[in-house]
């Protein structure tokens, strides 16, 4: 059984001729193209040690098999706007666990789509948890509520935005949550 004690959050973006090349470009800007990388689903497990990128990438080994959530997005369509975003809500009970949601729409600047993928985390986690809410009241008055609730302790998101290359390049974007043993 794996449940990771320490995750990272990174994000990157790459350009190139080829789709898959700059997929890779990507990765290198994130800083985690060594690792064999497998996609979860949406748990940030419970006790789970937020480290900084810095830390979590000298701890990586070539060829690793890593567990992570990536949002991804790529056009090859010149300027036009596309995003990566994780989102995360971490409950105030350590031994609880939280959520990590992610986002990758077309024409959002980092900002709203950083926003949005960090209420997709936290109404996750809130209705987990039992916290009544309206679901058709704007983010910052749930965000609120939910923090009021003294049930969910932090929010928070990782995005990367950019806008398709000028000349019709692949351009590839990626925010990731990197789970480490």
């Amino acid at each position: 059984m794996f449940v990771p004690t320490k995750v990272f959050f990174t994000k990157g973006v790459g350009r190139h001729r080829e789709y898959l090349q700059s997929f890779e470009l990507a990765l290198r800007s994130a800083g985690i193209e060594k690792c064999n990388l497998v996609s979860v689903s949406s748990i940030y497990p419970p006790g789970c040690k937020r480290i900084p990128a810095q830390e979590g990438l000298k701890l990586l080994q070539p060829g690793q098999i890593t567990f992570c959530v990536m949002a991804r997005n790529a056009t090859n369509e010149p300027n036009r706007l596309i995003a990566a975003s994780i989102g995360v809500a971490i409950p105030a009970d350590e031994t609880q666990y939280g959520y990590l949601s992610e986002h990758h729409p077309y024409g959002e600047t980092d900002s709203k789509a950083g926003e949005y993928a960090e209420d997709l985390a936290a109404t996750m986690l809130a209705t987990t948890l039992g916290i009544d809410f309206d679901p058709e009241t704007a983010w910052s008055e749930r965000e609120n509520i939910y923090k009021m609730s003294g049930k969910i302790i932090r929010t928070f998101n990782i995005t990367q935005s950019a806008e398709g290359d000028k000349n019709g390049l692949w351009t590839t974007v990626i925010a990731a949550a990197i789970f480490l043993p």
